[in-house]
């Protein structure tokens, strides 16, 4: 009803006028003559429009497309061509990148808060501002039958080993995040002996979405479970650490996180004290590895939050193990154990054998919230998906109770002379000393040894190589302390998913 849902920069958005505003896309695409499973590209930035376009053609019975918004002309044109999308929703910037050179295969275009001077209609035709969404007419929903095993999405992976595919993913799986966070509430109650809280009483839960809606983390993690809960999004347009913290502060905002980086920005900002970040309640992040002391850090810094974590993919349609509180705190190093619905097991190389507990192998991970497979692409498809199974890629082992600890990604894994070295544990390391506050490790060619490990440490005050050698010298072993380490004071390159981008770090070695 008249409770908000969203807010962005001076407008402030209603359930109803967001249901309306839905509603009315939905009818524009019938209109239009969108076929059922017909792909619609959505590319533009956190804008109100976005969720507005992304429920709107679901009710439609299309196949929705979310691009990154930060890709170049010809990568949208590649998720354009590889969807083999029909309709086209983008912003202005988007719209230039793409010109006019775009797939044959696009037939209609609409642009937010653009004009009617290119190839695209103003979106505004349809909708109005948003400020006046709610005086769109009352009009009944779609009548499209839609079967929880209809394909519904296609979120394009990050592409950090080789170039994009796009995960197909269900309407049961775009769901099954709403669950995600009630089940860490009531687990984390029940473990300490208290009963679980009483969702129905809570006051309106306020989120600031800091990562883009385009990424699994902000559309299946927050937009999601938010619409359905009857939460509150405060958008942003990008994120900025203060800007951040002045919305934070103005907003009363209650939930935030999205990737370890943006938790980690706040925190290291020279003007954290100056905002009143009081009414924080819970900094949750995943996507991407974290610090092990960040769980503490979180505790230290935000006393009435507490800390969440989890683990996802794109595949997993984002959350599939999650903790938060006690839990989290009592295992730092942990991304927590399955969703109830989800499994999880480790397998050995080849997959066809499940590994022991406390052992490291391959995490495979089974249920309503993975995908079905690669968009097109079979042959990938086979090679990750087996009987139900994601084959993730990542290195993990389990402990007794279940909780899920992520020690690296397989294909990232380093290798010295024959020795592994697992990069978390070395990044935990670095992050342990005070003057870090960030820290990545990667591998460097070497012409004897395959290669050998190099570090790249972000830091929040004075420090030299020879010191932080030293500092790992009593905390890994011999072979696990970089040859080399870079410095800085900027954060670390991260794409859009917050994952680190190895390319860059690399660079900064002259590899």
């Amino acid at each position: 009803g008249a409770q908000e849902f969203l807010v962005y920069e001076d407008e402030r958005i209603t359930f109803d006028a967001f249901a309306r505003a839905a509603i009315a896309i939905a009818a524009a695409l019938e209109r239009e003559g969108l076929a059922r499973g017909d792909r619609v590209a959505l590319a533009m930035r956190n804008l109100p429009e976005w969720p507005a376009v992304f429920f709107g053609a679901l009710l439609a019975g299309a196949i929705v497309v979310p691009l990154n918004a930060w890709w170049t002309g010809p990568e949208l044109v590649f998720g354009l061509e590889d969807s083999a999308s029909r309709f086209v929703f983008t912003d202005a910037e988007r719209l230039e990148r793409l010109g006019h050179d775009l797939p044959s295969r696009v037939q209609h275009m609409f642009v937010a808060r653009g004009d009617d001077s290119g190839p695209a209609r103003p979106l505004e035709q349809i909708l109005g501002p948003p400020s006046s969404w709610h005086k769109l007419p009352d009009a009944a929903m779609p009548c499209v039958a839609l079967d929880p095993e209809d394909n519904a999405t296609i979120f394009y992976t990050s592409g950090t080993t080789g170039p994009p595919k796009g995960a197909l993913g269900t309407h049961r799986s775009l769901t099954t995040n709403i669950f995600a966070t009630p089940f860490s509430m009531a687990r984390n109650a029940l473990r300490r002996g208290t009963p679980p809280p009483d969702l129905q009483a809570r006051t309106q839960r306020v989120t600031l979405v800091a990562v883009p809606f385009f990424h699994v983390t902000a559309c299946l993690a927050a937009l999601m479970p938010n619409a359905a809960a009857g939460g509150k999004l405060v958008l942003m347009r990008k994120f900025e650490a203060e800007a951040a913290m002045a919305l934070i502060q103005k907003e009363r905002v209650s939930v935030t996180g999205g990737v370890p980086a943006i938790v980690l920005s706040l925190l290291e900002h020279p003007r954290f004290t100056d905002y009143d970040l009081s009414s924080l309640e819970l900094l949750s992040h995943g996507g991407a590895p974290s610090p092990s002391n960040l769980a503490a850090r979180i505790r230290d810094h935000f006393p009435n939050a507490v800390p969440g974590n989890g683990w996802g993919m794109t595949e997993t349609s984002a959350t599939c193990t999650t903790h938060s509180a006690e839990e989290y705190e009592h295992r730092p190093a942990s991304c927590g154990p399955a969703l109830p619905v989800s499994r999880i097991r480790i397998m050995n190389a080849d997959g066809s054998a499940e590994l022991p507990l406390g052992q490291v192998g391959e995490l495979w991970a089974f249920g309503p919230n993975i995908v079905k497979g690669y968009w097109n692409r079979s042959e990938d498809t086979q090679a990750v998906f087996r009987d139900g199974w994601l084959r993730t890629g990542d290195l993990a082992f389990m402990d007794e109770e279940g909780f899920c600890f992520i020690v690296d990604r397989a294909k990232d894994m380093l290798i010295r002379g024959g020795e592994n070295i697992y990069c978390i544990e070395v990044e935990s390391a670095l992050c342990e000393h005070p003057a870090v506050a960030d820290a990545a490790l990667i591998g460097l060619a070497h012409p004897v040894l395959g290669e050998v490990p190099a570090a790249v440490v972000q830091a929040r005050e004075p420090v030299n190589e020879s010191d932080l050698r030293a500092f790992l010298a009593d905390r890994v072993a011999a072979f696990k302390v970089p040859d080399r380490i870079a410095i800085r004071q900027a954060p670390l390159p991260r794409n859009a998913s917050g994952k680190l981008v190895k390319s860059a770090l690399k660079a900064m070695f002259g590899s």
